[in-house]
């Protein structure tokens, strides 16, 4: 276990832990932040199955009560209705203002209870325990919590950080295939995004992280933890440089809008998906070297994730509406796209102003039907 990634907040600051075994520490950790002896811990069905007894058990090895809330599996779970069922859940356990909620699963049960905890009687405390890669180094670190809409995806939502993140890698021996992809898109963009030398090594490193082998999965989650870790400290509200975390998933939320938010597309898939466009339409825009673009799309690809649109079965994606959903995104400003585009590999940039009509033509010349 390497030393912790502190969040630099100030008064805010939250340390993130990386290692193995933190599971069943979890209680000796947990217990400073409690002004008394119990937590409601958020799950998922599959996460209760799978690593469920075995936290129940640390906390009461260290004399903390931990009152499970089971949350409906998947996307679907983050909605109006989830979040009502959540929260009531949580009025029913007697949950007080001084009680803390630790959110144990992916991206859907981090994204979910943190906006419970951010709106549960004013505001209360909470911890992200990540089980997918995608959330150990992307969605539990800096305090993004939302829910989705018919409209698109986290449009509801508030920044609330947590007092902690303990990223247990041993977790992700149990994760399927497909979800270790998923979590591969956001270490990639990582790379794409802000450090080139990062890219480097995950082209010649990629199937030892997809493999989990434990040095090379160790060094990516560090290395993405660590790289968000500074552009939260300064930039906690994305008003500036965090916006660059989102390189890809402009596009990738409008295409998972368009999807329905099914199995045909995962999240990280889409965001795979993402930032093999925006390196494409960066270099159709003369933005970035064509061969930077060609090296980022194949990383993409040997990551096991869709770099096309026609890749993704029985959606046949029409621009224009592709091009309505990306103008509802939350970096939207007075109808304009603002899109995450990049110079060269590990050089992303914010582009204002980005007009409609190019993305339009850009995602017809991509394979979309009008």
């Amino acid at each position: 276990m390497t030393s912790p990634v502190t969040v630099g907040l100030g008064t805010r600051a939250y340390e993130v832990v990386v290692g193995r075994g933190l599971i069943d520490r979890a209680g000796a950790r947990i217990g400073p932040f409690l002004r008394r002896p119990l937590v409601a811990v958020v799950m998922d069905q599959t996460v209760r199955d799978l690593h469920g007894a075995r936290l129940i058990r640390a906390l009461e090895a260290s004399g903390v009560a931990g009152h499970t809330v089971v949350v409906e599996p998947g996307e679907a779970a983050k909605s109006f209705a989830g979040l009502e069922s959540l929260c009531d859940r949580l009025l029913e356990l007697g949950l007080e203002r001084g009680d803390l909620i630790v959110a144990f699963g992916g991206g859907v049960v981090g994204d979910l209870a943190g906006f419970a905890a951010a709106i549960y009687k004013r505001g209360i405390d909470f911890i992200q325990i990540p089980t997918t890669l995608l959330a150990q180094i992307d969605s539990s670190v800096g305090g993004k919590t939302a829910i989705d809409t018919p409209r698109g995806k986290n449009l509801i939502g508030a920044f609330h950080q947590p007092r902690l993140v303990l990223a247990d890698l041993g977790v992700l021996d149990t994760l399927p295939a497909r979800e270790m992809a998923c979590g591969y898109a956001e270490v990639l963009k990582t790379g794409l995004l802000g450090d080139g030398a990062f890219f480097d090594w995950l082209e010649a490193n990629a199937p030892r992280v997809l493999a989990r082998e434990p040095e090379a999965l160790a060094r990516a989650v560090e290395r993405c933890v660590e790289m968000k870790a500074e552009i939260v400290a300064r930039d906690e509200r994305e008003c500036g440089a965090r916006a660059l975390l989102n390189l890809g998933h402009t596009f990738a939320h409008a295409v998972e809008a368009e999807s329905g938010y099914g199995e045909a597309l995962k999240h990280g898939e889409a965001v795979g998906l993402g930032c093999a466009m925006a390196f494409r339409l960066s270099a159709r825009l003369g933005l970035c070297p064509s061969a930077d673009a060609e090296r980022a799309v194949r990383a993409v690809a040997a990551g096991g994730l869709p770099t096309r649109l026609d890749e993704i079965a029985g959606h046949p994606f029409g621009a224009t509406a592709l091009v309505a959903r990306m103008a509802g995104d939350k970096k939207a400003r007075d109808g304009a796209l603002t899109l995450i585009l990049a110079h060269r590999i590990g050089g992303a940039f914010v582009a204002p102003d980005v007009d409609r009509h190019t993305v339009r033509d850009f995602l017809i010349f991509e394979g979309a039907p009008p």
